[in-house]
């Protein structure tokens, strides 16, 4: 086909996905990002967390090349976004998305994304079959978009992000509204790109499925990144966690002393309700460097059996909340 551009050359894996330095983002008097500078890996899942209005969509249209930076440096692959090179390496998927044609099917309107990308029409037509395979919509490839559910579409939008085979994914609440099999299928399909060379950057609200997901962690807040390491880390930096601890009085003949006097020096032990039965619960906060252990040890040492033991609210949550508020550690 005549004027079809080349294909582009795969990338080396010497050259990061995104190099971002300094980045500033003004629109008029209001100041949305703050001297971003990240870079990321090929090979690697990064997670980009913040409250609403921090940023987040911002940054990654500026990645997608949609819009340009007030200042700073941002190259994909090398590529400034936005030329062809750094959109033939690129899958984005945004989260809201009002790009389909709804009196078309699904597979139409795959074919003409993919057409805008440069393929031709039969590779347009195998390629927007295999991705709506692969994130199980064969069946409505011929539905009009129009009547697709909400998750329907929600899985059209990864379906194109895919259909350039991308060396950077770029999703933006990507699971939201998808039950948990879907939500799993999406994040299966990343890491599967990712294993094969990828890296992706992975925009949710939901911390709590970047645990086992995501080999990092950034979050932004008020237009600066305030953290960058993995997610084990940010839950650490929690600080202070409490814990809702069931216990009950064992079969001891000299009755035991109180939870709280047991734990004394390790935590605080507040009570927050119990029953006839001689099952109470407490509110255990750790003190110091105290870890769960010392505490349950103690408490078991001293004849009280430990019926259960839950963490109250996400240690990466806590954390997020932190840096939100109090700013960078």
């Amino acid at each position: 086909m005549p004027g079809t551009p080349a294909p582009i050359p795969a990338p080396s894996r010497e050259v990061p996905a995104i190099e971002a330095v300094d980045v500033v983002q003004r629109f008029g008097a209001k100041t949305v990002l703050r001297g971003i500078s990240l870079d990321v890996p090929p090979g690697e899942i990064v997670g980009l967390v913040g409250a609403n209005g921090a940023g987040k969509s911002t940054l990654l249209r500026i990645l997608t090349g949609l819009v340009e930076p007030s200042y700073g440096r941002v190259r994909v692959f090398g590529h400034q976004p936005g030329q062809l090179a750094a959109r033939q390496l690129t899958g984005w998927a945004p989260g809201v998305d009002r790009t389909f044609y709804l009196r078309m099917s699904g597979l139409e309107n795959l074919v003409f994304f993919a057409r805008l990308n440069g393929q031709r029409y039969r590779e347009a037509v195998v390629r927007a079959e295999e991705v709506l395979a692969q994130v199980g919509l064969s069946e409505a490839a011929r539905v009009r978009v129009g009547l697709y559910s909400h998750g329907m579409q929600k899985r059209l939008v990864l379906a194109r992000a895919f259909l350039v085979e991308p060396k950077l994914l770029l999703c933006d609440e990507a699971t939201h509204d998808l039950d948990p099999n879907a939500r799993g299928q999406v994040q299966g399909l990343v890491r599967e790109a990712v294993a094969h060379g990828a890296a992706a950057m992975w925009v949710t609200q939901r911390l709590e499925e970047l645990r086992n997901f995501a080999d990092r962690v950034l979050v932004l807040a008020g237009g600066e990144l305030r953290y960058s390491g993995t997610v084990e880390g940010l839950a650490s930096t929690a600080g202070t966690r409490r814990y809702m601890v069931t216990l009950r009085a064992g079969p001891t003949a000299q009755k035991p002393r109180p939870p709280a006097d047991v734990v004394t020096g390790m935590a605080t032990m507040v009570p927050v309700g119990g029953d006839r039965s001689g099952i109470d619960r407490y509110a255990l906060t750790l003190s110091g460097d105290a870890v769960l252990g010392d505490p349950i040890s103690a408490l078991t040492g001293n004849g009280y059996q430990v019926l259960g033991c839950e963490e109250e609210g996400s240690g990466i949550e806590q954390a997020f909340l932190r840096l939100v508020s109090e700013g960078p550690p």
